[in-house]
């Protein structure tokens, strides 16, 4: 399984450079550049699907593009084959490839890959969390005013929501930034790139392996409450731990 996540996450984003950069109709579209790239998303989602299909047909999946596959309910695969989609639409590096594998429910095997920046990470449950085959652990931050964190507002269309929530976090650190791509988001906290990711009514498929990769690089993952991640969850935390409750504190009542 560890050999399949890898070769699918590396196949996926090799598949996707073919196309990076070559398709200059999205950038005239820029409006609507988004939409028109999920064709890659979804040729990308097609080849995922028929290899996993191929090894575990009797498996579960839950993908971006495809939804939910029902299968063997102890066993789910979480794809998402672009993540960053509005990245790779405007020529924009910062997009990956996100696939999680859970075993009655808890998260197994995670990897994200980012080939235009050539960057694979994996995590394995109660093996650590790897960068291009380095292992990587989050940073030993503790003061929230030396701290950078990242934002996206994953699906929440409240702007006047998460506008609240920036202006309640953004004064208290070095500097708040935001990637467009969740996938990255919550890797780069897990490398110690960054403190913390904050983000509002996310889909499992965005933050699924990134949430092993911190947790297996020493950090935390909750919801807004301090609550465990539960697929259905929406608003998310991860961390470095040490400045968890902190930002906690600043969120939880937005």
């Amino acid at each position: 399984m560890k050999e399949l996540i890898e070769s699918l996450a590396r196949k996926a984003g090799n598949t996707l450079m073919k196309h990076f950069r070559q398709d200059w109709a999205l950038l005239k579209e820029r409006s609507t550049a988004k939409e028109a790239a999920t064709k890659y998303d979804k040729e990308v989602d097609r080849l995922i699907v028929e290899k996993i299909k191929r090894h575990y047909p009797h498996h579960s999946l839950l993908t971006e593009e495809s939804g939910f596959l029902q299968g063997d309910p102890d066993w789910l695969w979480i794809v998402d084959s672009l993540d960053g989609t509005g990245n790779f639409a405007n020529f924009n590096p910062f997009f990956s490839v996100c696939l999680a594998l859970v075993h009655k429910n808890e998260l197994l095997l995670g990897a994200i890959y980012a080939p235009a920046i050539d960057e694979f990470y994996f995590a394995e449950k109660g093996q650590g969390a790897y960068l291009n085959g380095v292992k990587i652990q989050v940073s030993d931050v503790s003061d929230l005013s030396q701290s950078y964190i990242f934002y996206c507002e994953g699906g929440d269309r409240n702007r006047g929501r998460t506008g609240k929530l920036l202006h309640k976090v953004y004064p208290q650190v070095t500097d708040i930034r935001k990637l467009g791509s969740a996938g990255l988001e919550t890797a780069w906290v897990a490398a110690g790139k960054g403190e913390a990711y904050f983000t509002t009514k996310i889909s499992p498929w965005d933050v699924a392996p990134g949430i092993l990769l911190v947790q297996e690089a020493v950090g935390r993952v909750s919801d807004f409450q301090g609550n465990p991640w539960k697929p259905q969850t929406g608003d998310l935390l991860f961390s470095n731990g040490k400045l968890h409750e902190k930002i906690l504190s600043l969120l939880s009542s937005g």
